[in-house]
Order: C-alpha cells, then structure tokens, then sequence
C-alpha cells in the first residue's frame, strides 16, 4: 500500500430527477480526476439524483438498488482507470427508501452506506434512518469511513469511525446556506479532534429555492486545509495525504515536555452518559 494518496473532491451541480445526465458528468469527472493521478474521487451527497424531493412517491422512482446500474457502471470505469469512487444516491430495498453513498473501485462496489443522522429537509424528510452502524473498510488506498452531510454534526460518528482505524473519513454533502457555513467548520475541527484526513465534496447551485454552499475542501490530518474550493462553481480539487500521519496520533511538540495523543488520553470510564437515549433533550 503506497502511503500517499491522491483525493480528488468533486463539486458538481446535480440536475433533480436527472440520473442520466449527472451520471454522464460523473463519469466524465472520474475521468478527469484520474488523468490527474487521482486515486480516490468523492462526489456530493445524491450526486446522481439531486436533492429538494417534495415527497417519499416523488423519490422513489429514482432509487436504485445496490448494487445496481449506476454502480455497476461506475465500477467499470473504476476497473478501467484504476481509481476508487464514492458518491451519492438513493437506494430502494423492498419498500424501504434510504440516503446512501456508494463506494465502488476496481474490484466492483465495497459498500453502500445509508445515512444514519436524518434533518428534517429535503429528501431526508421522506427516507428512512440507516440500519448499520458505522464502518470502515479496507481497500488499497487506506482505510476509509463513509458517512453523509448531516452525520459531521454528531462527533461521535468520526470518532468511532476513528477507533476502528479509519485513516481517510469521506463526506459527501449538500450543506445549504443558512447553515452549511458552520457545519463547513466542523469538518475541519473531526480532523484536528481525531487526527484523520477529512475530504468533504458539497454541491453548487440551487434547487427548488434552496441554495447551496460549495466550499468542498480537503483536510489532513493535522488540520491543514489542502484544497478549498469556490462558493459557487463546478470543479475538482485535489490533496494528496500521506497515510502514515493519520496511522500516528502521537504528537510532540517538546519531546518529554509537550507532547499529546487525543485518542490515547480520551477518558472512555466519563462518557457513558453519551449513549444513554434517556438524557435526550428537546
């Protein structure tokens, strides 16, 4: 395993109801990502479909299953490029309606993660919550954790993601204006907090009134902002990251007067009250 990585972010702008025509632009984007010497290119949450559905009928002829077709043809153009593929969809399995990101390379489709932390917006109003905890999967470019858009907000999510070894965490997103301006900070603060690579690929553009924030960045793991892009457009960034940083959470500064490790000083025996449902609040 080579220890430095290409990512590439795509910004795109999803056409609603559209799986042709944003599929046609993925593949173009994977191609161009990978002449780059990209080896791991995220698109936006529900890249392949948009966003803004006004109800649960209106979304369900849109979803696929997984695998399935636009997974399939992805993974073909992994298998002929080289290159690893995560991006956003909407997956139908019996009459159950999930918010899924799609991970697919040369060796076919890897997972499919269905979105656990739901806001009231969107499609998200009308899917169901994900049935699977969070994982991490092990793949020639590292160890890589999926989760989608509003899970960044829920640090536990990064940081158990981080416990089971997650060098890379990929977070495809439509962050919204109104409130994608903070959660755009947050992505920065689970890599500095968990000391991993953070790639986050957001949407441009508006959707039925909503508009979108853009700003896809890609963070390593010491919080260093390696690529950010613009407000408003359709591009790529790319950051390279080396696995290694992510894999040593030891950090000196003074060797033997200053020197921290946030996942080796946590204090689990204080956190219980975490995952305990009854001390929710309305």
């Amino acid at each position: 395993m080579a220890d430095k990585i290409k990512i590439a972010a795509v910004q795109m702008e999803p056409r609603l109801m559209k799986i042709e025509e944003n599929l046609d632009s993925m593949v173009e984007a994977t191609k161009q990502a990978a002449n780059d010497q990209a080896n791991l290119i995220v698109f936006p949450e529900c890249s392949l479909t948009g966003y803004i559905f006004s109800s649960r009928q209106e979304a369900l002829p849109f979803a696929e299953t997984i695998p399935g077709p636009s997974t399939e043809k992805l993974a073909s153009i992994c298998r002929e490029l080289g290159v690893y593929v995560i991006f956003g969809l909407l997956e139908k399995e019996n009459n159950r309606l999930f918010n899924v990101a799609a991970f697919v390379g040369p060796e076919g489709l890897i997972a499919g993660y269905r979105k656990n932390h739901l806001p009231f917006l969107g499609v998200d109003r009308f899917v169901d919550a994900g049935d699977k905890p969070f994982q991490v999967h092990q793949t020639p470019i590292g160890n890589i954790g999926l989760e989608i858009c509003y899970d960044i907000a829920f640090p536990e999510s990064s940081r158990v993601m981080t416990l089971l070894g997650a060098d890379i965490l990929v977070l495809p997103t439509n962050f919204p204006h109104g409130r994608g301006e903070k959660l755009n900070l947050v992505v920065s603060a689970r890599a500095i907090e968990n000391r991993v690579h953070v790639v986050s690929a957001d949407r441009v553009g508006s959707e039925r009134g909503y508009s979108f924030f853009g700003l896809s960045k890609i963070v390593d793991a010491s919080g260093e902002i390696l690529s950010l892009a613009s407000p408003d457009k359709e591009e790529i960034i790319y950051g390279e990251v080396s696995l290694d940083l992510s894999r040593h959470k030891h950090i000196t500064f003074i060797p033997g007067e200053w020197e921290l490790n946030q996942i080796k000083d946590r204090r689990p025996e204080l956190y219980g009250m975490i995952t305990n449902p009854d001390l929710n609040r309305t």
